[in-house]
């Protein structure tokens, strides 16, 4: 529990509902926020966050609205420590699906997990997008994304279920990337050329570096999923890239032949990235890197632009 007043926003990722749907309850049911500075934007109080997350838990169990925020109400205020007396709350029968771990993840991931657990696209939405606004691609990659989707992984791996959240969260996770790559088209030729291995269908990865790499002012050529090996091939020797990203989500779409070929191109890059889990370090041949992360992937092609543009300069 929080010991400061939030407001509507940070209430809104802390829970992971939408900030209209916060509006909603304040208008029909009076959970709103409670502090009020003259001159300023109410805010929510402890007491006020522990209801809202009582009208949260019951709407997701299917309780009606207007029945849960009758229970919400009943929350008393905390005591003197900043803790809130738990309300006994009524049965449902349902418990949402359970929850998606997010490890030691923060509170943005946990709503986002608890969005993406009530297929709530909007909260999804609007919690990417302000991230993605606030702390940029890669941190919004590392610490909101990759850990509620591993989550959803987790939970898929252990129960067989959960495939409607991970294609509601994966489409709206794509959406919101691409969006921000469009907000910032770098200028000048595309150095960096991104693909899919051979049979490769998970994208998010490489489409969170593409925008990461539109962030920092790279500009690239996408190619997608289940790129054939034959046609990467012919992609570099057409277009010439600085660097290339081979992406892998998997040991079975990870063969170093890929690799090899980019290699033995008659316009080989500069710069051979084998990115992903998929990839043995053991097995890639001389002169590809393995980036460990994000970060590192958007540094190195970075680093390769700058030094192509100093380079004729020169």
């Amino acid at each position: 529990m929080v010991d400061e007043a939030l407001s509507a926003g940070a209430v809104a990722r802390r829970l992971g509902v939408a900030v209209t749907t916060l509006r909603t309850w304040h208008q029909r049911y009076g959970l709103g926020p409670s502090e009020h500075i003259p001159g300023h934007h109410r805010r929510y109080t402890p007491t006020d966050l522990a209801r809202l997350e009582i009208m949260r838990r019951l709407t997701a169990e299917g309780v009606s609205p207007a029945e849960a925020a009758r229970w919400a109400r009943q929350a008393p205020d905390p005591t003197p420590n900043g803790t809130v007396t738990p309300v006994r709350i009524p049965p449902s029968g349902r418990d949402g699906g359970g929850t998606i771990p997010v490890g030691r993840a923060g509170p943005a991931a946990r709503g986002l997990a608890r969005a993406a657990m009530r297929l709530d696209a909007a909260a999804i939405s609007e919690t990417i997008a302000h991230a993605l606004a606030t702390v940029g691609v890669v941190a919004t990659w590392e610490g909101l994304l990759r850990p509620v989707l591993a989550g959803i992984g987790e939970r898929h791996a252990a129960t067989t279920g959960l495939i409607e959240v991970e294609h509601l969260v994966s489409r709206c996770v794509s959406e919101a990337l691409a969006a921000a790559s469009r907000a910032k088209v770098p200028t000048g030729p595309a150095r960096i050329l991104l693909s899919c291995a051979d049979e490769e269908q998970h994208t998010l990865p490489l489409e969170a570096l593409a925008a990461a790499l539109a962030e920092a002012g790279v500009s690239y050529r996408m190619l997608g999923a289940r790129v054939p090996v034959a046609a990467l091939v012919e992609a570099v020797n057409r277009t010439g890239p600085a660097a290339v990203v081979l992406w892998s989500h998997t040991r079975a779409t990870a063969d170093p032949a890929q690799l090899s070929a980019l290699l033995a191109a008659p316009r080989r890059p500069l710069l051979a990235l084998a990115a992903g889990p998929g990839w043995r370090a053991d097995t890639l041949p001389a002169g590809v890197v393995r980036p460990v992360d994000l970060a590192e992937a958007v540094s190195l092609a970075v680093a390769v632009r700058d030094s192509l543009d100093q380079s004729r300069r020169d």
